[in-house]
């Protein structure tokens, strides 16, 4: 059997919208190995498919029909230490989990770049896919079915504090919100912060990361569909916050930060949320993955 870990991803950091992400410490763990039948377990208490709706399943089959093979079943083993449906990438942990334990079962057919193709196709964007690959941060984009994508690390100076709310925000609806067109004057301003965004997070420019997440491409338009999105946001930058955005499509929330401030800026978050009486959310401090999924046999 084999176990294929992958890292929880963060995209846009605000400003790069379906173009940038970062891979994440928390991790996904998954156990396959082809069998006759789909016999499909979870480790935890989430309750995930057990036929071959389960994205996992059907990720790999796809890697078994690109290579000329069937696929009768897997027995797969989930542990899901992602929060499902909160902008953290839980569904593209389980594409690239699904396509990465099957082309290993298969003997490595297909090289890391066609695993990273497949893996934007199947998700529709690769701002996750890719990272959750190739582990730090990931800027992508695709051209005639390819992914061009260079992976960076991000600078030692800076972690993530993630706020988790209680709640799930689905991709498809906090798409179904974003305008048709943009003006090309929000079109440069997304694209300078953009730009500024990966050049500040590789080089450990902290003064920049205030500016580089501003956004007028995704986040405005879903600020109403995050209850308590506004006092998140003002409670973090009057903690220090470098910068904060919303991650991926939300809901969930997460707060650059100097590393050294770490234990404070968690500490008091906590309180203050308690204060003003929004509960139930997670605050969690992550550094940033640098190696991508990982596979080993067990």
């Amino acid at each position: 059997m084999i176990r294929i870990q992958v890292p929880a991803t963060s995209a846009n950091l605000g400003s790069g919208f379906d173009s940038l992400g970062i891979a994440l410490d928390l991790y996904n763990q998954v156990w396959m190995e082809e069998s006759d039948t789909i016999d499909i377990t979870s480790k935890d208490d989430i309750i995930v498919p057990t036929d071959d709706t389960n994205l996992i399943f059907w990720a790999a089959k796809q890697v078994y029909e690109k290579c000329g093979r069937k696929l009768p079943g897997l027995k797969i083993i989930q542990l899901n230490n992602i929060p499902m449906a909160r902008g953290l990438g839980s569904s593209s942990a389980c594409i690239v989990s699904g396509i990465l334990g099957a082309n290993r079962l298969l003997g490595s057919p297909l090289a890391k770049q066609d695993l990273i193709n497949l893996a934007a196709k199947i998700e529709g964007h690769p701002d996750n896919t890719t990272p959750a690959i190739e582990g730090g941060l990931a800027a992508s984009a695709i051209e005639a079915g390819r992914v061009y994508s260079v992976s960076v690390p991000v600078s030692d100076k800076i972690r993530f504090v993630l706020f988790i709310p209680p709640f799930e925000l689905k991709t498809e609806k906090a798409r179904s919100v974003l305008p048709e067109q943009y003006s090309r004057s929000d079109a440069v301003y997304n694209l300078s912060r953009s730009a500024l965004m990966a050049a500040s997070l590789f080089s450990g420019k902290l003064e920049n990361l205030r500016v580089a997440v501003q956004d007028k491409i995704h986040q405005p338009y879903r600020a109403s569909l995050i209850d308590n999105l506004d006092n998140v946001f003002r409670l973090s930058y009057e903690l220090g916050s470098l910068g904060t955005y919303v991650s991926g499509a939300g809901p969930t929330i997460i707060s650059m930060i100097d590393a050294e401030d770490t234990d404070n800026f968690a500490k008091y978050a906590a309180n203050h949320l308690e204060e003003k009486g929004i509960s139930g959310w997670q605050i969690k401090v992550l550094n940033t993955d640098s190696q991508g999924a990982q596979i080993s046999i067990e």
